[in-house]
């Protein structure tokens, strides 16, 4: 493009691609994802920046490997959230990924006394 458009036009895909970097990639935006919470009731939400929280579940099959687990909203409003290994300390992705498998969170098994 030639003119006054080309650059306008490359200035406007310029702060798009920015801003997209800011609220996806950095995690800076309102909408990014803070915190993962699982229930005793093996119910898990999303917990956003700004507050609100996602009911989420786990994506089978390939969606829980040893290097990420992804997550997809319950309801048909909200985003997918992909969880790759550094982002969580080895115990917490450990949690994570046997939740994501098993639907489940490692503890005392039913009957079983504590001592």
């Amino acid at each position: 493009m030639t003119g006054f458009y080309g650059p306008a036009l490359a200035a406007l895909i310029l702060a798009l691609g920015g801003l997209s970097a800011w609220n996806r990639a950095l995690l800076r935006g309102a909408n990014a994802p803070r915190a993962i919470e699982i229930q005793p009731s093996s119910a898990a939400s999303l917990v956003l920046a700004n507050g609100e929280r996602l009911a989420v579940r786990a994506v089978g099959g390939v969606g829980v490997t040893r290097y990420w687990v992804a997550l997809a909203p319950l309801s048909l409003a909200g985003r997918s959230t992909l969880i790759t290994a550094g982002m969580l300390g080895p115990a917490s992705a450990r949690i994570l990924r046997l939740w994501a498998l098993w639907g489940r969170t490692p503890g005392v098994a039913s009957g079983q006394r504590l001592k």
